[in-house]
């Protein structure tokens, strides 16, 4: 816990004051509840005529002696009320005494919880912020091995429970244990030998207590990783819905997420056994505890005369003051240790190393010069390589194709250019500067990426193709939609460039939504332009009018082409051609088909085709 508790402070320190104001006000909670038991005593003398008579004002004689000066100057004035043959003004009093305590302890008690409101909401914000902020800069390796949907429960479920249960905390460890010492300071007052009851039933409910809530933080552990399973099976399905469909593989679904559901229940349910047992557990222990110092007390009153009937009247309030803290702490600790669980799931992916980030002192450039140098890379997902000893040059200006068969290694350069991934051996420069000593943001803002998936928002239309220059007037948009092919189908929509186009740009066909994806590319305008399979999933007229939109963007352009149709690739500077992470062939169109080597191989199956 000291450790979730030092990783939490940070968030916790903005708001500092709220935390002092909640364990002040939690003590005066605690002091007025206390005392709200103790003024029951003169109101019960009153009603059986048992008023301590002091018929001399006593004489304030400091500090020390506070608490009796004030005790008998209410006795005083009671006295004199009764003297007086007002005995309904002196029940009045102590009626209203016993309501401004209890005013006060309710007061203080909504004043710790106003506080430690903006506590729990404030660092919830603040852990979902830097959360999300963790989340985007972590490189794409990372989400290749996590599971989206786990990493969404926990940012939203986990963050959640740190919130909901965590800051139980600051009750467990101010509130409630005061209530507890400061009812047991008056206790002792009363009668040394009842109280001592009390401290027989602590020791041993809290022993029994943490018996049952031993396993409770693995179990809360599990269930939250099962919960994060279960997200990411429901994210994954919406995601390939139609395959799910179109293969009727909905039973197969259905089963891993009834078997995901059934193992949650289980988890749950175990988890909540223990929580439900807490309270009926400590609230059992405490009647019994009760029960004896009915007996005991009696005893004393009845038969010793050694305490007043009226004063064990209180400090039977007293000790039921004890039993209700007592269980609350005995449930906070069991919801604490889920906090910790859920703390701990966050504090994993807050404390991700990011491997691909931007060094200090890393080149701040915003201009492209001279040349692209690729040279002797290595690179491997897992144990083998899938690209090996792999150089090439792309000169300013020029396009430069990459083809092969499936596997080849094509994307995988896209990859490393834009730096998702890095290099293991060999490097990659951009004007004869290691793309590792770039800033990431400067290198990022020299390329344009269009992939062969077209990535799209559920937004308009103008704010999907503003991600590539925020700051871009709607000439500027419409100006691009013309050069990628796109104005034609968007000026017929609805509302414009200001159309929603659905979840993904569900609301789009295959050839529109890579449109967009180009225009997004072209008003951001950059030197290098990298296109990954940008035709392969289309139709054969959605090809013809987003190869003439790539045409017409790549124009004095560095460009970079991963082709599966080598149709689109004929009028390109430089085509390498890959097979197994290798360079095979290099040359023109022309060049290549005359060496009828794997490059003209390739063409002629896709010819045939």
């Amino acid at each position: 816990m000291k450790k979730i508790i030092q990783k939490l402070f940070p968030y916790i320190k903005p708001f500092k004051n709220h935390v002092v104001w909640n364990i002040v006000y939690n003590i005066l909670y605690a002091l007025f509840g206390t005392l709200s038991f103790v003024t029951l005593i003169p109101m019960m003398k009153v009603l059986f005529d048992q008023t301590e008579r002091v018929t001399v004002e006593p004489v304030y004689t400091g500090i020390g002696n506070l608490f009796k000066y004030l005790e008998q100057l209410f006795y005083f004035k009671l006295t004199s009320l009764t003297d007086q043959g007002s005995p309904q003004i002196a029940l009045l009093y102590v009626v209203a005494l016993v309501i401004v305590t209890f005013l006060l302890k309710n007061l203080a008690g909504y004043l710790a919880s106003y506080h430690m409101m903006h506590l729990r909401n404030g660092v919830m914000a603040s852990l979902r912020g830097v959360m999300y902020n963790k989340i985007i800069s972590l490189p794409i390796s990372f989400y290749s091995e996590k599971r989206k949907g786990d990493v969404m429960a926990r940012m939203l479920g986990d963050v959640g429970e740190v919130q909901n249960s965590f800051f139980m905390l600051l009750e467990l460890i101010v509130k409630e244990p005061l209530t507890i010492v400061f009812s047991i300071i008056m206790m002792f007052a009363f009668s040394w030998k009842l109280t001592l009851f009390v401290f027989i039933f602590i020791p041993i409910s809290g022993l029994i207590i943490s018996r049952i809530g031993k396993s409770l933080k693995s179990q809360s552990l599990r269930a939250q990783n099962e919960g994060g399973y279960m997200i990411s099976l429901v994210e994954e399905t919406l995601s390939g819905l139609k395959v799910v469909k179109s293969y009727n593989a909905e039973p197969v679904f259905k089963d891993k997420f009834s078997q995901s559901i059934n193992r949650l229940l289980n988890l749950s349910n175990k988890i909540g056994k223990k929580n439900n047992l807490a309270s009926p557990m400590s609230e059992f222990l405490g009647i019994i505890t009760i029960a004896i110092l009915l007996w005991y007390g009696g005893n004393l009153v009845l038969l010793e005369k050694t305490l007043e009937g009226t004063v064990f009247i209180s400090f039977m309030g007293l000790a039921y003051n004890i039993l209700t803290p007592a269980k609350a702490i005995s449930k906070a600790s069991y919801a604490v240790k889920n906090g910790i669980a859920a703390a701990e799931r966050v504090f994993e992916v807050l404390e991700q190393e990011n491997t691909i980030d931007t060094k200090e002192n890393a080149l701040v450039k915003t201009t492209f010069e001279n040349e692209i140098t690729i040279e002797n890379i290595n690179f491997r997902y897992g144990d083998e390589n899938v690209l090996k000893n792999f150089s090439i040059k792309v000169p300013k200006g020029k396009t430069v194709a990459l083809v092969g068969q499936s596997g080849s290694g094509k994307s995988t350069i896209a990859n490393l250019l834009t730096r998702f991934y890095d290099v293991n051996e060999g490097s990659i420069k951009i004007d004869g500067t290691d793309i590792k000593d770039w800033n990431i943001h400067s290198l990022r803002s020299l390329m344009g990426l269009v992939t062969q998936d077209s990535i799209l928002f559920n937004d308009t239309i103008k704010q999907n193709i503003l991600i590539g220059k925020p700051d871009a007037t709607d000439e500027e948009i419409i100006e691009a939609l013309k050069i990628a092919n796109a104005y034609e189908f968007v000026k017929d929509l609805p509302f414009g460039i200001d159309t929603n186009i659905g979840d993904a740009g569900g609301k789009l066909s295959g050839g529109q939504k890579q449109r967009l994806s180009i225009a997004r590319a072209v008003l951001k305008n950059p030197p290098i332009m990298i296109l990954d399979e940008a035709t392969s999933a289309l139709d054969t007229e959605s090809e013809k009018l987003v190869q003439v939109a790539l045409e017409n963007m790549m124009q004095n352009r560095t460009s970079i082409v991963i082709a599966h149709r080598l149709s689109t690739i004929q009028k390109a500077d430089t085509i390498v051609v890959m097979q197994k992470g290798e360079i095979v062939e290099q040359g023109t169109h022309a060049n290549l088909l005359a060496k009828d080597g794997m490059y003209a191989k390739l063409v002629s199956m896709q010819s045939f085709e």
